[in-house]
């Protein structure tokens, strides 16, 4: 307690100093921190829109379906399936789709959409697309041969609400043939790419086109009540079903499943970065501390301090130092987080760039206790190694020499 204490007023023999270098270890903390939480918030936030309204947390096909993008592929019979989910208590919910390529046109031009047969009560405990509705219903209406398209795809086709949309349905025997529909609503996610192709309808408008009934599916998507849950439920639901193929949702979509295992590293990368580069800053505070108390230093090792002494002296200056400044840092760093955890950072102006990417223009920041606690230990150990070369500096003084200096 008598060298911490010592080290402590140590520090403040020279307030200008030391609030300098505190002051360049908090700004350095504050910004990783906050640069963190908001790469963490738009990862969470890519991730979340992605599982609830485009992939769902795991997916079941016939084999090679999703590489071959065959509707003739059919998952049969679908109830088999659908009454192992029911029993698992794992299971929000799912959804047996058709999915087809198909060609979308209106009286003035055309595109290629991906269309989507459900069932639209089972669609609801899949997907939050229900909630993305701009205009219209989410088949809510007693129309013919109804049909949700975007917003984007909807301008790009030039039509609206309640306009009639021609999509080419192709049946089991290849045989391709148009078809009629009638929009009775409009969405639009964060994803403008996902947005520009992909169309629903009612499955069971699509039996009597392509030769399909309700015991048939191209594919199921599940909800599970907790996405970590995802791999293990899917690899216990392909041992169960072998010859389908069974996917989580980081499978499924390699690049969300990167970005997911990655980001975490990244992070930590990030604050051992900027940690590195307040290292050397420390080390030339402490050098200079030093040079400045030699003929002090020979007299404490004069009148009976070890050498032992003196280098914890000296370790406790730095690690003090550091850890005074990290801490204000984090306290700045964990309000302006919550703060922008809570109301967001609009970054609207650059919208139309983040939806083509997928994600959403206001990012919520976020940031785990855990790696706060990590920050903190990464602070300690930082302080620790800037201060061993100025302490092994101190020790190798022989007091006679540094009494005669005239520092």
């Amino acid at each position: 307690m008598l060298i911490a204490n010592i080290a402590w007023k140590n520090i403040w023999r020279n307030r200008f100093r030391s609030v300098i270098i505190m002051s360049a270890i908090t700004l350095g903390i504050y910004a990783g921190l906050f640069l963190v939480a908001f790469s963490k918030g738009m990862t969470i936030q890519r991730i979340s829109a992605a599982l609830n309204t485009e992939i769902s947390h795991i997916q079941i096909h016939m084999p090679d379906f999703l590489i071959k993008q065959d509707m003739k592929m059919v998952i049969s019979p679908v109830a088999l399936i659908e009454k192992t989910l029911d029993s698992n208590p794992l299971v929000e919910g799912y959804s047996s789709r058709i999915v087809m390529n198909s060609i979308a046109s209106s009286a003035e031009t055309g595109a290629n959409v991906k269309i989507n047969g459900i069932d639209p009560a089972h669609e609801r405990k899949v997907s939050d697309l229900f909630t993305k509705i701009t205009d219209g219903s989410f088949f809510g209406t007693n129309a013919r041969n109804p049909v949700l398209i975007s917003q984007k795809l909807a301008e790009k086709l030039k039509l609206s609400l309640n306009s009639k949309i021609i999509l080419q349905i192709q049946d089991l025997h290849g045989n391709i043939s148009p078809a009629a529909f009638r929009i009775i609503g409009l969405y639009r996610t964060n994803n403008s790419i996902y947005d520009e192709y992909t169309v629903f309808t009612n499955r069971t408008d699509l039996y009597p086109l392509t030769g399909l009934d309700s015991t048939e599916a191209n594919e199921i998507a599940v909800q599970l009540k907790d996405y970590l849950l995802s791999k293990q439920e899917a690899g216990l639901l392909q041992k169960q079903f072998p010859s389908l193929e069974v996917k989580s949702w980081a499978q499924r979509s390699v690049m969300l499943g990167y970005l997911n295992d990655a980001m975490d590293q990244y992070l930590y990368l990030i604050m051992v970065i900027i940690l590195l580069a307040l290292l050397f800053g420390i080390i030339n505070t402490m050098m200079m501390a030093i040079l400045e108390r030699i003929r002090e230093l020979g007299m404490l090792m004069a009148i009976g301090m070890n050498k032992r002494q003196i280098f914890f002296m000296i370790v406790g200056e730095t690690v003090m130092l550091s850890l005074t400044g990290a801490l204000v840092g984090i306290a700045i760093g964990l309000l302006t987080i919550r703060y922008f955890g809570r109301v967001g950072i609009d970054l609207s102006i650059w919208g139309e760039g983040f939806e083509k990417l997928g994600y959403d223009p206001v990012v919520y920041t976020s940031i785990d206790n855990f790696f706060v606690f990590m920050v903190v230990i990464l602070v300690v150990a930082t302080g620790i190694i800037s201060s061993i070369f100025p302490a092994l500096k101190a020790v190798r003084l022989k007091p006679v020499d540094a009494l005669r200096s005239e520092k």
